[in-house]
């Protein structure tokens, strides 16, 4: 039936519409004035879901970032314990050691390889887990609504939103050129910051990037990151291993999106006054971008 579905709307739509084609006619949305995604059903259920707008500047102070890099495995997180986390994809499995209050999941083959670790993530109440509507479908899919006890907050890749056109890459500033959230990177007007993630977030390859974005918009002054290597692209991942580790494609978008993504979040978060702090020495994001401290030396 689903696929039955899938060739109707695809007979129907446009091919910049074809992102949506796994969630009609089953999905339904509703979507604030600000342009978020105010209520959710799924097959006619309600999904229960955070208003954006209830946490912007919500918070303050130091949020601990933990990211997928090797280098997780050789830092130490004992000074850091106290502080409230946000985790990406597999730094759940850190939830022993750190103070997980966020998590973000946007990387719908993740949720397909890893269905334990989410289905443990998703069970903790208090978790505000950050995903995009698919990524709420695959977890209801996967385990029912009585399996999620976690507070859902619904995010949005500004270039591919829920039940609207795709935007293409190459028209991103033209697309967004006069919202006055948005900040363009100077050398890529196609590369930007969304300061608003009621309205969207920018995609720069990694789901970092995306966290970046949520932090700054929830109000906290200062970022420690572990885990953003960068590098030695051909290593698993902290949780994985040779046998069940996923391809990365992250080599050969690092120099022309993701260094230059980044670099351009941090200039976008210090006029913010948000400091960010990196865990990684040994990180392909030099100290110019994201000053490169050790654990012990973040007071």
């Amino acid at each position: 039936m689903g696929t039955f579905f899938k060739q109707i709307y695809r007979y129907s739509h446009s091919r910049r519409f074809r992102h949506n084609e796994n969630l009609w006619p089953y999905v339904k949305i509703k979507r604030a004035s600000e342009g978020h995604i105010s209520s959710l059903s799924v097959r006619g259920q309600p999904v229960a879901i955070v208003n954006l707008s209830d946490i912007a500047r919500k918070y303050s102070g130091d949020l601990l970032l933990i990211a997928s890099g090797p280098s997780v495995n050789e830092t130490d997180f004992s000074p850091l314990q106290h502080l409230p986390a946000m985790g990406v994809n597999g730094s759940w499995f850190m939830h022993d050691k750190t103070n997980f209050k966020f998590f973000v999941i946007v990387d719908m083959t993740f949720i397909d390889q890893r269905q334990s670790m989410v289905k443990e993530m998703i069970n903790d109440p208090d978790i505000l887990f950050f995903t995009t509507v698919r990524g709420v479908v695959k977890v209801i899919e996967y385990f029912g609504y009585s399996a999620i006890r976690c507070q859902i907050a619904i995010v949005e890749d500004a270039c591919f939103k829920s039940f609207q056109p795709q935007v293409l890459t190459e028209e991103i500033h033209q697309s967004y050129q006069d919202e006055e959230s948005v900040s363009f990177c100077k050398t890529d007007r196609n590369i930007a910051f969304f300061k608003d993630i009621r309205k969207g977030v920018f995609d720069a390859g990694t789901v970092a990037h995306w966290a970046l974005q949520i932090i700054q918009f929830m109000g906290f002054s200062r970022v420690i990151i572990a885990g953003l290597d960068m590098n030695n692209f051909q290593q698993p991942r902290f949780y994985e291993n040779e046998n069940d580790k996923s391809p990365c494609g992250l080599e050969q978008q690092f120099s022309g999106l993701i260094e230059p993504a980044f670099r351009h979040a941090s200039q976008v978060l210090k006029e913010n006054s948000i400091e960010v702090l990196n865990l990684s020495l040994n990180s392909a994001l030099d100290s110019s971008i994201f000053k490169k401290v050790k654990p012990h030396d973040v007071c």
